[in-house]
């Protein structure tokens, strides 16, 4: 080592925590806890969102599904309509458990749906304002568990607001901090005027969200909407458009897919607006959910803090996860497309033909449907490197549990990294192959370059996983 390294280190140590996660990561491999609030039967988009999320229901330990308010539905909740669609699940959780094991029992999810205050926003905060849903937000931040609890905000989350109301009003500073660390905030925007408060008043809390309310023309600007917006927004033209169709929610959610598939309604103005706060949290080897910026299936997002907007309800007094871009070559209208939406729909194809596999799974057995591939590296996820060495790369060790043909993509990801740019991509050899090379370009600081690997079946659907290999390099 010359003496210049040490310096080096030091530098790409600072630049490793800056580019990494803003609060400590739950262990490798550990199933996430979660919590889902839901302003539910405001429009058909969440009932939408339920019906997948009880697909993939054994991923994570569901500590909670609390029917709450939200602007679109200011004096009522909806907490029937969730058990409707749990009742549903429950005729098909036994056939979901010939596929994989780990899906929890109707009677567990039922003991776990809760009521927050029939109240809008902020008027629901405070002295007296306690609920059934933000007690048990409470006695889960209370539980023997250091993993973090991740709180999906479909609707307005003022119930969250009020737990931690009281938690700071009941509880020692020290113990109050204890809890406040637990919490992760995935919101779809801000559907009621309890968001921006939690941003201000916890300044430390880890909050992801794209800020501003519909009647300013806030979701119009979020990141969520690449989900299915371009139906209602009309405006992402790279977009995979079939696979959010009506034809194909017909053909492949709705019918012929047992009764949760007959639980998912019609889509009223855009599909599933809510969902990317749970894609976000599959173990799909891509997702890194202590690391907003890695991005996945549900976005990415940087740690700043968003200079004032006319759609936001007020400034903002600090940084948060909030809207980042990608810039992607599209194959379907073989086009470049830059925006924080292309950060959610560039994986559109994929995550829904996982939906559908999963939606099969309610009604075939084990041999009549598709799983998805188990990627394996064959080298370390994290590598270090100097400038000028060749970097190999190696998937050996993948395999498919239906014993399906796979596809092997290899690519750089040039946002989530210190180096390069999507014009400035580093060149992959064998990009399409089992194995591949690329040599580290000259640096004069330390960067970082993220790699992924993309493994697709020719199943049907097809199903794709990854893995991400992140490389630091060092100036020669």
């Amino acid at each position: 080592m010359n003496n210049r390294q040490p310096f080096y280190l030091l530098v790409l140590l600072l630049i490793l925590y800056i580019t990494g996660p803003a609060t400590a990561s739950a262990q490798a491999g550990e199933r996430l806890r979660t919590v889902v609030l839901t302003d539910i039967e405001n429009e058909p988009d969440d009932a939408q969102s339920l019906v997948r999320f009880l697909t993939y229901a054994n991923q994570w330990d569901i500590e909670g599904i609390i029917a709450t308010t939200s602007t679109h539905s200011k004096d009522k909740i909806a907490d029937w309509r969730i058990h409707e669609i749990l009742k549903a699940y429950q005729k098909v959780q036994p056939n979901l458990l010939k596929h994989e094991k780990g899906y929890p029992s109707y009677n567990e999810l039922r003991e776990k749906v809760k009521k927050g205050l029939p109240v809008y926003g902020m008027n629901g905060v405070g002295e007296g304002h306690d609920s059934e849903g933000s007690e048990w937000i409470i006695r889960s931040l209370e539980k023997e568990d250091n993993r973090p609890l991740w709180i999906q905000v479909w609707g307005g989350p003022n119930t969250l607001a009020q737990a931690l109301w009281k938690i700071r009003h009941t509880k020692a500073p020290a113990e109050a901090e204890k809890l406040y660390s637990k919490v992760r905030v995935y919101t779809i925007s801000d559907q009621d005027d309890s968001g921006p408060w939690i941003r201000k008043e916890f300044p430390n809390l880890f909050y992801i969200c794209s800020p501003g309310f519909d009647n300013k023309g806030g979701y119009h600007h979020a990141t969520w909407p690449g989900i299915s917006g371009d139906t209602f927004l009309g405006r992402f033209q790279g977009a995979n458009r079939d696979v959010i169709s009506k034809e194909w929610l017909r053909q492949n959610i709705q019918q012929g897919h047992g009764p949760l598939g007959a639980e998912y309604p019609d889509v009223a103005y855009l599909m599933e607006g809510d969902t990317p706060s749970f894609l976000y949290l599959i173990p799909n080897g891509l997702n890194s959910p202590e690391n907003p910026n890695y991005g996945g299936w549900g976005g990415r997002y940087e740690f700043y803090t968003p200079r004032m907007q006319k759609w936001f309800l007020m400034p903002e007094t600090r940084p948060f996860w909030t809207d980042a871009v990608d810039e992607y070559f599209s194959p379907v209208d073989e086009s470049h497309h830059t925006s924080n939406k292309v950060t959610v729909w560039r994986w559109r194809e994929e995550f829904q033909n996982d939906f559908a596999a999963r939606m099969d799974w309610c009604v075939k057995s084990y041999k009549e449907a598709n799983h998805p591939p188990v990627p394996m590296l064959a080298h370390p996820e994290n590598i270090t490197l100097k400038a000028g060495e060749e970097l190999k790369l190696s998937a050996k060790g993948t395999t498919d549990p239906d014993k399906d043909a796979l596809a092997y993509t290899w690519f750089h990801y040039p946002e989530p990294g210190t180096y390069g740019s999507y014009e400035g991509a580093m060149k992959i050899e064998n990009a399409n192959a089992m194995e591949a090379k690329a040599k580290m370009p000259e640096v004069e600081v330390p960067q970082t370059v993220h790699f992924i690997l993309k493994v697709t079946d020719n199943g049907s659907p097809a199903l794709t996983r990854y893995k991400r290999v992140i490389v630091s390099i060092l100036p020669e």
